[in-house]
């Protein structure tokens, strides 16, 4: 509808797209880029391990095959060196089509490196950018579409703004995009010259086989409201950010997220490091001992690869992603909230290390 339409405005101006598309969700705005890209059977299309298991199932569901490159262990994304190895060794043999970089927890991935590789081995650059929605690269919020073919946005719930649920797909290429909102709308045409040979309004043609996979001008109108916000909502993030930094900076059984000069973290997850061997506490055991505190703490991501479905149907096993692994062994994502207040923030930080003694 039109609210919709105002709303694909504002992604435009605040991203710096071109050109964007709303879609009812993130995983569907991934898949349905799947079918605009055609990717087939024997396509490889590479996601990180650390990510939820949206992207990776929107390569299933059409029907390509889905692989991992390791993250690093600085700031939990994509490793680039280990990204050129894997496609170097499916060349010749499997073509890698896409690349899925995430940019997780908030975080921007190497998006330079990322160009540069894509430039060298031509695959389509995804940026899933449903982290670091406010993000900043080099001090520009509108890095995600600058360096990447593609930019997925999810408005779930959680998300660093929200249209209850929703998501959207940004890029510069005019005739891409105009495939995505044919195919998100059952693959109908509307507007054209046989509107007025035919002397009646709202003929309509099928033109491929789509989906109805819109967003709705309610959710839009909310849309609107957030996006005004987005910059102030990411602010306080990272404000809540340095308290725990404050808190538990001098911690040493702790590791906690870090960035360099010229990232502007997004914060949509808090992920720490603690090496629960080395401090001889089990993981489980502290978790209760937190939510015996009223304090609920989450893990994010079980790695994909070592997903039951993953394994039985792709053979990946345990070993193949060494990083991802020992990152996820050690993981704990702190709450992190616009209305979380430093009160919060400073028992949440005394019970952790109350717990690590």
């Amino acid at each position: 509808g039109p609210i919709g339409q105002i709303f694909e405005k504002r992604l435009n101006s605040f991203f710096g797209s071109k050109y964007s598309s709303i879609i009812s969700n993130g995983t569907s705005a991934l898949y349905l880029l799947g079918k605009v890209l055609d990717w087939k059977k024997n396509d490889i299309i590479i996601n990180s391990p650390i990510t939820f298991l949206a992207g990776p199932n929107s390569v299933v569901y059409n029907g390509s095959t889905p692989d991992f490159v390791d993250i690093n262990l600085n700031n939990f994304t994509i490793d680039l060196n280990k990204l050129e190895n894997k496609i170097k060794k499916f060349n010749g043999v499997k073509k890698v089509k896409s690349v899925i970089a995430t940019d997780y927890a908030g975080h921007p991935c190497d998006w330079e490196g990322l160009r540069y590789l894509k430039s060298k081995y031509n695959f389509t650059l995804i940026n899933d950018n449903c982290h670091a929605m406010g993000a900043k690269l080099n001090g520009s919020q509108q890095y995600a579409v600058k360096y990447s073919d593609f930019v997925i946005l999810s408005f779930h719930a959680v998300k660093n703004i929200t249209t209850g649920e929703g998501g959207a797909i940004l890029t510069n290429r005019k005739k891409e995009n105009e495939k995505i909102k044919l195919l998100s709308s059952h693959g109908l045409i509307r507007n054209f010259s046989n509107q007025k040979k035919l002397k009646y309004d709202g003929y309509y043609e099928m033109v491929d086989l789509g989906y109805n996979l819109r967003l709705s001008d309610i959710q839009s109108a909310l849309g609107i409201t957030q996006i005004k916000k987005l910059s102030k909502f990411v602010k306080k993030r990272n404000e809540i950010a340095k308290m725990y930094f404050d808190f538990l900076g001098n911690c040493e059984k702790i590791l906690l997220p870090k960035s360099s000069n010229n990232i502007y973290h997004g914060y949509h997850l808090y992920p720490c490091q603690i090496d629960f061997e080395k401090n001889k506490i089990n993981k489980k055991d502290f978790f209760k001992k937190m939510l015996k505190n009223k304090i609920k703490l989450q893990v994010h991501y079980i790695p994909v690869h070592l997903q039951p479905f993953y394994k039985k149907k792709f053979g990946f096993k345990i070993g193949d992603f060494k990083n991802a692994e020992k990152f996820f062994s050690n993981e704990i994502s702190l709450p992190i909230y616009y209305s979380l207040k430093k009160n919060e923030v400073k028992y949440i930080s005394e019970k952790i290390i109350e717990c690590l003694k």
